[in-house]
């Protein structure tokens, strides 16, 4: 006859075993969700920059982030170097 420690021993274990399954499977389809979510948001600046009806703000926008980036892009050069010892 089994010892009842090992049936609650054994219950316990399939029990969490059953809820980290259950837990993962919610974990990924999270994940899935979010990438889809990303998706949407990537095809709808693609849509929204490609139409031509997106007119002069939108272009002033784009126009504004490639140069704060040119910006940051030259700081970060300069600060390697700085970093570096170089003398600029």
């Amino acid at each position: 006859m089994m010892d009842p420690v090992i049936v609650i021993a054994a219950s316990c274990l399939v029990g969490l075993a059953t809820v980290a399954f259950a837990l993962l499977r919610a974990w990924q389809q999270w994940l899935d969700y979010k990438r889809q979510e990303l998706e949407r948001v990537r095809s709808a600046a693609r849509l929204s920059i490609d139409t031509p009806e997106h007119g002069p703000d939108t272009d002033s926008r784009v126009g504004t982030a490639r140069i704060e980036l040119a910006d940051l892009r030259e700081r970060i050069r300069k600060l390697e170097a700085i970093a570096s010892g170089v003398e600029l």
